[in-house]
């Protein structure tokens, strides 16, 4: 895109972690934004903070991603109130601890609900009136889980490679027709945020201390800000980027998986076994 400057923009996921940051750094870049989540004080909080420090038009939504109907209302609206939106960040999601066999169907379904078809219904939302802007982005926010699936992550990697899938795929497809807008997929490494302190725990698991050894583990390994994760997508919007990797985790990982795809996680499980010893 040409600027920031002047547009406005959608954000799911917006009261905290990447979204909360993407909302304050585009309203600091002159964007104007209709802001979603479930967490209706935490919209109220970030709103305010926009309020005294930028005057950018912000309207705040209660949104479930996970219910289409109420994707399709934020979409209306959204679009209503902000005539202009060219910028779409389909950014919600949540966290599912235990592997495979702790996890029933319905926690794997309420997962995938919200972190796939969320991203594919937003995106279905928005694209109509996306496509009338001269200019329009679309960012759906994967994973470096949608690259690389390590053991107890089958229902997150899951819905993070199927957004990379999608992504790829529709970006394909809005090229081939000519379509003013683009997308870009995001493949954030470790980002400081309460999405593991926020993770629902596997029916399975009955050992109460693998939640505090999951978190210990993610304070660990998570290296880059919010704040940093939202100025990098921005860039990535601003150029036009197909696919934005954060933090140098990503790369690493994006890199290893190429050069040994069938056999990446021998080393990575070594590597964070190593990070984990250091930090103790």
């Amino acid at each position: 895109m040409t600027a920031i400057s002047g547009s406005a923009a959608a954000v799911t996921g917006a009261a905290s972690g990447i979204g909360r940051a993407l909302a304050l750094e585009l309203a600091a870049r002159g964007c104007d934004l209709a802001l979603a989540d479930r967490d209706e004080a935490g919209l109220q909080q970030v709103a305010a903070e926009i309020g005294k420090a930028h005057k950018r038009k912000v309207t705040t939504h209660r949104v479930d991603v996970g219910e289409p109907a109420q994707i399709q209302e934020f979409a209306n609206a959204a679009t209503s109130a902000h005539p202009e939106l060219n910028i779409v960040i389909n950014n919600a999601g949540v966290a599912l601890l235990g592997a495979f066999a702790e996890v029933d169907q319905a926690q794997m379904e309420w997962l995938i609900n919200i972190n796939f078809w969320g991203v594919v219904h937003g995106t279905r939302a928005f694209l109509p009136h996306l496509s009338t802007r001269p200019e329009a982005h679309i960012v759906n926010l994967s994973s470096i889980f949608g690259i690389v699936a390590p053991p107890g992550q089958t229902a997150y990697c899951a819905a993070k490679f199927a957004v990379r899938g999608f992504s790829e795929s529709l970006r394909h497809e809005l090229a081939m027709a000519n379509s003013p807008v683009k997308l870009s997929v995001v493949h954030p490494g470790g980002v400081l945020t309460n999405i593991v302190r926020n993770s629902r725990t596997g029916s399975g698991i009955a050992d109460n201390s693998r939640r505090a050894e999951s978190i210990e583990r993610f304070d660990t390994i998570a290296r880059t800000t919010p704040p940093a994760a939202a100025q990098r997508i921005i860039l990535g919007i601003e150029k036009n980027q197909p696919r934005i990797l954060i933090g140098n985790d990503a790369k690493f990982m994006d890199l290893l998986q190429r050069f040994r795809p069938a056999t990446y996680w021998a080393v990575l499980a070594k590597r964070i076994e190593k990070m984990g010893a250091q930090a103790k």
